[in-house]
């Protein structure tokens, strides 16, 4: 079990709800869902029952087809899993709920009741097939979780000084100098080649060996596959997925469909990437129309890039059907020798640090009549009633055209303009250079 910041937030649903509402946690597989609400209930409650209904056996499923006897519903429940439960003190786990929905529904009725608290987990919960026979219950509460970000990792091997050092040197725009920058990009470095997802972490931190964490990253993506089939047993949504490394190194305005699909593209299309959104796998980015503050409101949804949720499974994606002795990418990024072509690497990496941090993503492109030129702007921040551009690079050099002609043309709408770049924290004039192990704190 390591350190994850949503245990907190567990901690702040039980004050807070007090049994009127049960929690969702939401997420990718092998994020660590399972293993966080179990360690929750061991630790925050005198007892607890987790129904696994990955592997739950039918006479457990048998007892949600009458819910009306909810004396009798929690008897057998004791006697199956042979645990006492103690009223206002124990809590039930629905652990991979999206597997038997009907669990679900019954959380109207057992939050009712109040005698326990209630917690869920569960991947590709929003997929109609699961969910369209049952009453979505409203005192569900949900939550997102997402791989462990770079804090959580550090915390994983042992270092719980640098991110608050590092915070205060970006709070105070004080450069951190120039060895202590070369460490700390290696440092991040190594993060973005292990990853986030916790038995990629746990293998490294048992084996300091690359190959091994690769073969863990590999059988997460394998699970995936067989989780995209069930949203779309033709191969498409797989066929997206796979194309997510070749899409961003295009450096196009946006994730050509027919391109990853071989001009596949059909009406349901647009139905399988918010499926695949759900899921949580992917981190998808939307072209903001109007970059202004409620960037939701003008996002153009058929405009899009797409991002694996995992810097590591990203890493590991990019030569997915290749050996990993045939590569020399880990070796390459860990040692700073990384090439231009290679800078959507970074650009992942924010994407995920973003969305963990709950951002939503928008992206934005425009034509410059004086330059003749298309410029993009990788990130929108809203902070305010102002917006942030963010501007990704995976070198140290600080050229940010994109982000000058952007702020000629939104001068009043911008509080901060951000490059994201590997080298030491600066200012250009009125840009804020940041090496983007600071990008979290943006």
């Amino acid at each position: 079990m390591f350190r994850r910041k949503i245990y907190d937030k567990l901690l702040e649903w039980k004050k807070e709800s007090q049994g009127r509402t049960a929690l969702m946690i939401e997420g990718a597989g092998r994020v660590g869902k399972s293993t966080v609400a179990e360690e929750f209930a061991k630790n925050e409650y005198d007892s607890f029952i987790l129904i696994d209904f990955s592997i739950a056996p039918q006479a457990v499923k048998n007892l949600f087809d009458d819910m009306s006897n909810l004396d009798f519903f929690f008897l057998q429940l004791q006697l199956l899993y042979h645990v006492d439960l103690e009223e206002h003190r124990s809590i039930i786990i629905f652990d991979e709920v999206q597997f038997f929905p009907k669990a679900r529904q019954a959380i109207k009725h057992l939050v009712k009741d109040r005698r326990y608290d209630y917690l869920e987990t569960g991947s590709l919960i929003s997929i109609k097939k699961n969910v369209k026979d049952i009453l979505i219950p409203s005192e569900e509460q949900k939550i997102k979780m997402y791989p462990m970000d770079y804090e959580e990792f550090l915390w994983a091997i042992g270092d719980n000084t640098t991110i608050p050092l590092i915070r205060q040197c970006f709070e105070s725009r004080k450069a951190v100098g120039e060895q202590l920058n070369r460490r700390l990009m290696r440092d991040f470095r190594l993060y973005m080649l292990v990853g986030g997802m916790p038995q990629a972490v746990n293998e490294y931190l048992e084996t300091n060996n690359l190959r091994k964490v690769d073969l863990v990253k590999r059988t997460i993506l394998s699970l995936y596959e067989e989780d995209f089939r069930k949203i779309d047993p033709s191969g498409r949504a797989s066929m997206m997925f796979d194309a997510i490394p070749a899409q961003l190194s295009k450096n196009a305005s946006r994730y050509m469909i027919t391109s990853a699909l071989q001009k596949r593209k059909t009406e349901k299309t647009s139905e399988m990437i918010a499926d695949m959104a759900d899921s949580g796998t992917v981190l998808i980015a939307c072209h903001a129309d109007d970059p202004n503050v409620g960037l939701s409101a003008t996002g153009d949804f058929s405009s899009f890039k797409m991002f694996v949720c995992d810097t590591g499974l990203f890493v590991t994606l990019m030569f997915k059907d290749r050996d990993f002795t045939e590569n020399i990418i880990y070796e390459k990024l860990l040692n700073d020798k990384i090439g231009a072509n290679l800078g959507y690497l970074y650009e992942n990496a924010v994407a995920q640090t973003l969305a963990s941090n709950g951002d939503r993503l928008f992206y934005y492109t425009f034509f410059n009549e004086s330059s003749r030129h298309n410029y993009e702007i990788d990130f929108l921040l809203a902070r305010g009633n102002k917006i942030c551009p963010v501007e990704v690079k995976s070198s140290g050099y600080k050229a940010h055209v994109s982000l000058d002609k952007f702020f000629e043309k939104y001068s009043s709408r911008i509080l901060q303009k951000y490059l994201v770049y590997t080298k030491d924290l600066a200012k250009d004039t009125d840009t804020l250079c940041v090496p983007v192990y600071m990008a979290q704190f943006m």
